[in-house]
């Protein structure tokens, strides 16, 4: 538990710097104000948050602190806070918050009854399965110390996913940023995982070394897949980033795309048809929320296990 509280806490920080560093942008900001413009504000980050309110339109916007810039040699860091930074930050408190009353309630029911119900119970079955049937027989033998990471990934990236269903609420793996942090994350423990399993062997899978072919063969083939080999350990972790950005950027347009009908047309008439297609959509989105976590962590796992158990 201490180990998947410190990947969490490493994993909102160096996510949030991203996300801070991307999104402060003038060009996100001047969309935000763009009139006729109520898609974009929704899907990309800024300085501007909204909070509930009591009056029409039930919402007020309220502006994020701006704090001055972190010097650091040629560098220059705004960790101002986000829309996308505030609600990445929520997500790890609510997730530190349910799955610890979780593990309390776990232990307690387990010591008087002898095994959990309710909630501790469904989430100890989505960490049984999660460790047993996709990290482990992925990540390769004693492969036991990564699971707290591959687990904090699932978790952390499903909280960020379902916080942007809410009213008011923003989904922080819709911005790139953060989706190709956590992806330069996972990158380096792969990398790592890799050095560790294979020592000198690591070299193997930069530079590609036919042993059983002859020299003439071997030293043609080397200068065209070593680049192909070097250039396939980032396009896997692109892939990665770029496939949960995507997906939950692609929902939120599709819902905000069908509500601006009803102000598109400027009749209510229509309005069923958009509130139950948007319906459906919230649906699948809620369902996608929990794939594209699974999905992050699943090949997370094989990229490991690929690595680890590489030219052996």
């Amino acid at each position: 538990m201490r180990r998947f509280f410190t990947a969490l806490l490493a994993l909102s920080f160096v996510a949030g710097v991203a996300s801070a560093q991307d999104d402060h942008a003038p060009a996100a900001q001047e969309a935000h104000g763009t009139s006729g413009d109520f898609i974009s504000p929704h899907i990309t980050d800024g300085n501007h948050l909204e909070i509930p309110y009591w009056k029409p339109p039930f919402h007020k916007e309220i502006t994020l602190p701006s704090w001055e810039p972190v010097h650091v040699g040629p560098l220059t860091l705004d960790l101002s806070p986000t829309k996308h930074l505030i609600f990445m930050a929520l997500a790890a408190v609510l997730l530190v918050l349910t799955l610890t009353t979780a593990a309390r309630a776990h232990q307690r029911q387990t010591k008087a009854d002898g095994s959990p119900r309710g909630f501790a119970a469904a989430i100890e079955s989505v960490v049984l399965y999660l460790r047993n049937e996709v990290i482990l027989p992925n990540v390769g033998p004693h492969g036991e110390k990564f699971v707290p990471f591959c687990l904090t990934l699932f978790f952390f990236i499903l909280y960020c996913n379902l916080i942007g269903l809410v009213p008011y609420g923003a989904t922080p793996t819709g911005n790139v940023a953060v989706t190709g942090m956590l992806a330069i994350i996972a990158f380096f423990v792969i990398e790592i995982a890799g050095v560790r399993a294979l020592g000198w062997g690591y070299l193997g899978t930069i530079v590609y070394w036919p042993h059983d072919m002859p020299l003439t063969m071997k030293a043609p083939l080397t200068l065209i897949m070593t680049p192909i080999e070097l250039l396939g350990k980032f396009t896997k972790i692109f892939a990665l980033a770029i496939r949960l950005f995507a997906n939950m950027t692609g929902g939120h347009i599709v819902v905000l795309a069908l509500i601006g009908l009803i102000f598109t047309f400027s009749s209510w008439l229509i309005a069923p048809l958009p509130v139950a297609m948007t319906v459906a959509i919230m649906m699948l989105e809620l369902f996608v929320a929990f794939l594209q976590a699974f999905v992050f962590t699943l090949l997370v796992s094989v990229f490991i296990g690929q690595m680890r158990v590489a030219h052996n």
